[in-house]
């Protein structure tokens, strides 16, 4: 077929579904406790729109596991495009509480920056394969830095500052993997230092020069908790009492009260503070864990990827996974300003979960395609 190909069932990363499907359990079953007081919606629904995102994210898993490898290259300015029309399209005829984030297509609701990470990773994959060769061409680094700048800028105006972060985050991550010199690095740092040292001081002004008026109080209740105790630092001063208050054991499920109450919505950017509170730190800890071991059985696969290509998609998904693991949990935990970034597989969305899905699809595709590269060389 022109689409699919045969791979080795033989080689299907079952452990990596495994370990996906236990964290999901997981964020179910928090899931169920954390609207039970905090929600007007029936709980049975969102259960079942829950388990449906996850078993159709199993079906779009499954499709681009199967999907040609090499026809994936090759469409990889197909995906730009389609990233920039959707994220323009968000702009035009999105919907959200007082941002344009969403597109609403009869009863189905998505939101295009989720799968705007997994877009820019196929192409950053493919971009570095092909011109791997000049990655410390300071031209072609301009180059990729402006084509990644543009869903970036895209996703911005929306407004979604973390979202932005995020594909920074994983254009580094294709740099460094890439073999990029390490002066351009050390370079790097050494702007990106006086840029946070400005971005601080742009928050204590009166009138931000960069910044929004939300954004300015956010890092200002990072470093003075207590003087926002009732405005931007409520939410994480609330998360950290929820999760001490769960101490090694937990309340038990349904027990949270700290959570349940004074947290709103927390079924998606604070429902690790739902989880730690219920099931204490041993609870914490295993998610962590788990997501740790997803992660490292990524980054497995990425070593004995067929190519760059295939390496890069596999850390490119790592570091998407971990990244917003480590910012959920940064935000709950009162170490990294508020901000709004979903706990992969655990919180409720379905725009993030099938984005996550689809990631962990192109893992399982390089892993079939690395078997089946090896044999035919024998």
């Amino acid at each position: 077929m022109i689409l699919f190909e045969k791979k080795s069932i033989k080689y299907f990363d079952a452990w990596l579904i495994i370990l996906v499907v236990i964290v999901f359990g997981f964020g179910l079953i928090v899931l169920g406790s954390a609207l039970e007081i905090s929600s007007q919606e029936s709980l049975d629904r969102v259960y079942i729109k829950q388990i449906f995102g996850f078993l159709s994210g199993l079906v779009l898993m499954l499709i681009v596991a199967f999907f040609r490898y090499e026809f994936m290259k090759e469409l990889y300015i197909v995906f730009y495009a389609v990233n920039l029309v959707l994220l323009a399209a968000v702009l035009a005829i999105g919907t959200g509480n007082g941002v344009s984030r969403w597109i609403e297509i009869g009863p189905v609701q998505f939101q295009p920056s989720e799968f705007a990470k997994i877009l820019i990773i196929i192409f950053l994959a493919k971009l570095m394969d092909k011109y791997q060769a000049k990655i410390n061409d300071f031209s072609f680094l301009i180059i990729v830095a402006t084509m990644v700048f543009l869903p970036t800028a895209l996703i911005m105006l929306q407004p979604d500052l973390s979202t932005s972060i995020v594909l920074i985050v994983i254009l580094a991550s294709a740099l460094f993997v890439s073999g990029l010199n390490p002066k351009y690095i050390g370079t790097a740092v050494i702007i990106a230092l006086p840029i946070l040292a400005f971005v601080i001081w742009d928050a204590y002004q009166i009138e931000p020069i960069f910044l929004k008026g939300y954004q300015a109080m956010r890092i200002q209740a990072l470093f003075n908790p207590e003087q926002f105790a009732d405005n931007e630092a409520y939410q994480t001063m609330k998360s950290i009492q929820a999760i001490g208050s769960g101490q090694l054991n937990g309340k038990g499920l349904y027990q949270g009260t700290i959570s349940h109450s004074y947290l709103p919505e927390p079924q998606t950017d604070f429902i690790f503070a739902v989880l730690a509170e219920e099931f204490g730190f041993i609870g914490g800890a295993s998610v962590i864990g788990l997501i740790l071991l997803i992660i490292i059985r990524i980054l497995w696969i990425a070593a004995n990827a067929p190519d760059l290509f295939g390496k890069l998609l596999c850390t490119g998904v790592a570091t998407l996974i971990g990244f917003q693991t480590f910012v959920n949990i940064g935000v709950t935990t009162g170490i990294l300003p508020n901000t709004g970034i979903p706990l992969p597989f655990v919180s409720y969305g379905l725009s993030s979960l099938w984005a996550n899905m689809l990631g962990i699809g192109l893992v399982i595709n390089v892993g079939m395609m690395r078997n089946i590269t090896t044999y035919s060389r024998r």
